[in-house]
C-alpha cells in the first residue's frame, strides 16, 4: 500500500500546490489591473514576447511615441501613459554600494505606478519632464545602502552621476515580475541623457478608461505607432502591444499544463505500487493455495474466486489511495498556512479533478494489477491445491 500512498499524495499535492503557485501569480498580476496595456519595442507573434524581453536592446519606441499616445484623439479611451527607461545599476553612498534596478520614468508613472511613499515626497509632474538629479528609493535599496540613516536627502552616486534622494516607497513587495522594494526611480531624461546616453524607451504603459475599451484601444495604439514609424501594416511593426489581461490568460494556460504534467510524472509512482501490490497478491494466492482449494471443493466458481482476489487488491489500492488523500491535502494546507503567513496569497485548493484522479487511479491500479494474481488463482485445481503442503 505504501507505493499507492506515495503517488496518490504526490498528485494531490502536486495539483494542489500548482493551484496555489497559480494563485499566487495570479494575483500578483492582477496587482496591475486588467485595464492596463504594455507596449514593447520590437516585433513579436501573438504566442511569444518581443526580443526586448531576452534583454536583446531594441531602439525603436521613443518618447515622441508616448506623446503621440497621450493625444486624445489618437487613442480616446486612454486615461494615463508612463514612459519607462529600464537598467540595472550599481548605487554607491560612502563606502556603501548596492546593485539594483533602475526606472527613469515621465507622465502619469504615480497613477499607473500606484506606489505610496513612506519617507520624504514622490517626484513632482515637473520634475519627472526634467533632467533633474533626483531620485525615489525602494525600501530595501534604503535598507541595504543606508541601514538606520534617514535616506531622504541623501546624495548617492549612479555611475558618474551624483543623485539626491527626496523619498523612499513604503515597503509593498512584488508585483508580477518585479520587486517594487528593490528599485530606484529617476527621471526619464536623467536616467537617458546622463546615465545611459540612450534616446529610446524599454517601454509605455497605457492605463484605458475602461476595460471593455481594451481591445479597442489596442487597435487604436498600433495604428498611431504605425503612422508615427511610417509602416505599411502589421508585418513591418516594430513594437508589440499587449494587454494584461491577455498574459493572465496565457499564464493560466501555461500553468495548468505545466500542473497536469508534473501531477503525469508523478502517477507514475502508482505503477510502482501497483507492481508491489501484484508480487504481494501472488505470494498470497501461493500461501492460501489449500484455502483455495477447499472454497472450490464446496462449490466456489472460477468467477467467485477471480472477484474475491480482485476485490481485496482493489481494497487495498482504495485504502492506500484514501491515505495519500488525506495526506496529500494535509501536507498542502501546512504550505498553504507558511506561505500565507509570510505575506502572500497562496489559495488552499482539493479540486474535485485530482479527488477523482487520485480515487479512480488508485481503483484502476488495484484491478489492473490485481487481475494475474486473481487469474491465477482462479485456475487452481481444487484436487491440487487440497494437495498443496
Amino acid at each position: 500500500m505504501l507505493g499507492i500512498i506515495i503517488g496518490v499524495g504526490a498528485v494531490v499535492m502536486i495539483m494542489a500546490l500548482g493551484a496555489g503557485a497559480q494563485s499566487l501569480i495570479l494575483g500578483q498580476l492582477e496587482g496591475y489591473g486588467s485595464d492596463l496595456i504594455g507596449i514593447l519595442p520590437g516585433q513579436s507573434d501573438e504566442k511569444g514576447p518581443p526580443a526586448s524581453v531576452y534583454g536583446v536592446a531594441v531602439t525603436s519606441l521613443k518618447e515622441d511615441d508616448a506623446e503621440a499616445l497621450r493625444e486624445q484623439k489618437n487613442v480616446p479611451h486612454a486615461a494615463y501613459t508612463a514612459s519607462y527607461y529600464s537598467a540595472s545599476v550599481s548605487l554607491y553612498w560612502h563606502d556603501q554600494s548596492y546593485d539594483t534596478s533602475l526606472q527613469g520614468v515621465s507622465g502619469d508613472f504615480e497613477t499607473i505606478d500606484d506606489s505610496e511613499i513612506d519617507f520624504g515626497r514622490m517626484l513632482t509632474d515637473d520634475e519627472l519632464k526634467s533632467d533633474l538629479n533626483l531620485a525615489v528609493i525602494g525600501s530595501t535599496v534604503a535598507e541595504e545602502l543606508f541601514g538606520e540613516t534617514n535616506a531622504v536627502g541623501q546624495k548617492i552616486k549612479i555611475k558618474n552621476q551624483t543623485a539626491v534622494v527626496v523619498g523612499v516607497f513604503k515597503k509593498r513587495g512584488a508585483v508580477g515580475m518585479t520587486n517594487n522594494d528593490d528599485r530606484i526611480i529617476i527621471p526619464l531624461l536623467f536616467a537617458q541623457k546622463k546615465i545611459a546616453g540612450v534616446n529610446y524607451l524599454s517601454m509605455i504603459y497605457l492605463k484605458v478608461d475602461s476595460a471593455d475599451n481594451i481591445d479597442e484601444s489596442m487597435e487604436a495604439i498600433r495604428q498611431t505607432l504605425r503612422e508615427q514609424h511610417d509602416l505599411e501594416g502589421p508585418d513591418d511593426d516594430d513594437f508589440s502591444v499587449r494587454s494584461f489581461r491577455d498574459a493572465l490568460d496565457m499564464i493560466t494556460t501555461v500553468t495548468n499544463a505545466l500542473r497536469y504534467f508534473l501531477a503525469a510524472m508523478a502517477a507514475l509512482s502508482l505503477v510502482v505500487g501497483g507492481v508491489g501490490i501484484m508480487n504481494i497478491m501472488l505470494v498470497g494466492v501461493t500461501e492460501r493455495t489449500r484455502e483455495i482449494g477447499l472454497r472450490k471443493a464446496i462449490g466456489a466458481t472460477r468467477r467467485q474466486v477471480l472477484l474475491q482476489f480482485l476485490m481485496e487488491s482493489v481494497i487495498l489500492t482504495l485504502i492506500g489511495g484514501l491515505i495519500g488523500l488525506i495526506g496529500g491535502a494535509f501536507f498542502s494546507y501546512l504550505v498553504s498556512l507558511i506561505v500565507n503567513s509570510l505575506g502572500y496569497r497562496w489559495d488552499f485548493v482539493i479540486s474535485a479533478v485530482s479527488v477523482i484522479v487520485a480515487i479512480g487511479l488508485s481503483t484502476l491500479i488495484g484491478m489492473i494489477f490485481g487481475y494475474y494474481p486473481a487469474w491465477r488463482a482462479s485456475r487452481l485445481s481444487p484436487i491440487e491445491a487440497l494437495h498443496y503442503e
